[in-house]
């Protein structure tokens, strides 16, 4: 469905829910998600229903990730670094996290 329009770029790793996937350096989050088949990066509080990203210029929420441990950043506007930690985020997060 995505294609890339580049494929330079300098490759970095960084774990999505344990698992391990390829991105390229100056890709947000969310980008990255896409480009490895992610299809959705947290469900919503009430139904549980999945959601994905959708502006991805960080206007309409829907690509809240928890990063390193800190929940409900914006994925599309989180540049990926080599080791990041990203976790989809399933309903509400915690509080004080």
């Amino acid at each position: 469905m995505y294609k890339r329009l580049d494929e330079a770029g300098t490759a970095v790793t960084i774990t999505v829910d344990g698992r391990q996937i390829a991105a390229r350096a100056g890709d947000t989050v969310a980008a990255a998600l896409i480009a490895a088949g992610i299809a959705h990066c947290r469900t919503t509080p009430v139904s549980g229903a999945p959601r994905a990203p959708y502006c991805l210029m960080g206007v309409c929420f829907e690509c809240l990730v928890t990063v390193d441990g800190i929940g409900s950043r914006q994925g599309c506007l989180v540049p990926v670094r080599e080791g990041m930690a990203v976790e989809t985020q399933v309903g509400k997060r915690e509080a004080g996290r």
